[in-house]
């Protein structure tokens, strides 16, 4: 079976979407012998080099803006993407729309609903087109995947898809350098927020949080922001230069892969309070390094984390100040929350995530020969 994987979502920063798509293409090559090809596109970045080997796939890398080919391929469905990268049996979209296709199977794989829920919440191309559009293309998909229990339920309710059709693939949980030995809680630890700076990460409750602790008095680790700035996000960076906060918080900006180890190395706890989460992967890269973790009672977050985590609902900065002052100061509780998510994050195992796509790709490819 030829595959062809839409790899733009891993193209730059790589954030949750990316380095999903990067981790499903490198295990379903280690435990299958398709050939597997990996589709970039963009008129100043490029795919970096190694990228192949590392996958183990062929790599093809077009000198195309990625606005034009998405107006192209959303709003004229031209052109077919055999004409750029060559034949393929199975052509999986890295978002919710499709990709133009003489004859291969179609996937498209959607994270969440956010874009309808939230749309003044995104930008560019998905605020035009995925509120739009997503309805549509996921029916006229041969298969949709998607990464969580509660986004695959999501989607089967709000655009009425027949159970079958969405295959959930579940991300492996990650392999650290030095980390994941045993529960993570170091005595000067920090708290880490580790996402984009949107509204639908809710830092804001955590700065509250912060602001209501410096009030009052209480000794507070400091929290460490790392995340690029999106829709929303100035105000907090705002906040974040004032007193009080600017004695305890520092902003790191966007962090690239090869400063991951480093950073979450330092932190004693991990947080995402966000509204919405269609998974959550921070929350598994923290188990898997043995960091609690405190999270919003929302989306998929509960499912991600189970009984290992601290839940906390996003709408109460006092519930967030009080979970993040114990596991300041408790240790004996932060290392039980550490040694508990160890054990939440060996049930994530990428060769399962490796076996479900390919059921997917298989069941697209038999629902495209019987539509033909």
């Amino acid at each position: 079976m030829r595959v062809l994987v839409d790899y733009r979502p891993a193209l730059r920063a790589r954030t949750g979407a990316g380095a999903y798509v990067h981790g499903l293409v490198r295990a379903y090559t280690a435990c299958h012998g398709d050939a597997v090809t990996v589709f970039s596109s963009s008129w100043k970045d490029r795919v970096a080099p190694g990228t192949g080997a590392t996958l183990d796939a062929r790599v093809v890398d077009r000198r195309v803006p990625v606005r034009l080919l998405n107006y192209l391929w959303h709003r004229r469905e031209w052109p077919p993407v055999e004409s750029i990268t060559g034949p393929a049996d199975v052509v999986h979209a890295g978002h919710p729309l499709l990709i133009p296709s003489r004859s291969a199977a179609q996937v498209v794989t959607v994270h969440d609903l956010y874009f309808l829920s939230n749309p003044a919440g995104t930008r560019a191309e998905i605020r035009r087109d995925y509120p739009d559009l997503a309805r549509l293309h996921a029916r006229r998909a041969d298969v949709v995947v998607t990464s969580s229990a509660y986004t695959r339920d999501t989607l089967l309710e709000t655009f009425d898809l027949d159970p079958g059709h969405v295959h959930l693939v579940r991300p492996g949980a990650p392999t650290w350098t030095r980390l994941g030995q045993g529960p993570h809680v170091p005595r000067d630890g920090y708290v880490l927020f580790i996402g984009t700076l949107d509204a639908r990460k809710n830092l804001g409750v955590v700065l509250d949080a912060y602001e209501q602790l410096a009030a009052q008095g209480r000794r507070i680790p400091r929290l460490v922001v790392a995340g690029g700035e999106g829709p929303g996000g100035q105000s907090w960076l705002e906040r974040m230069r004032r007193a009080p906060l600017s004695t305890v918080v520092t902003y790191r900006g966007y962090v690239p892969d090869s400063e991951r180890d480093a950073l979450f190395d330092g932190a004693r706890t991990v947080v995402l309070p966000s509204w919405d989460e269609g998974f959550g992967l921070p929350a598994l890269e923290a188990m898997a390094a043995g960091i609690p973790v405190v999270v919003s009672n929302r989306g998929a977050l509960p499912e991600v984390v189970g009984a290992a985590g601290v839940l906390v609902d996003p709408a109460d900065p006092q519930g967030w100040a009080d979970a993040l002052e114990r596991m300041a100061h408790d240790d004996d509780w932060a290392r039980a929350r550490g040694a508990a998510g160890l054990e939440r994050a060996r049930t994530f195992v990428w060769d399962d995530a490796a076996h479900a796509l390919r059921r997917a790709y298989l069941a697209a490819v038999e629902r495209r020969r019987q539509r033909a």
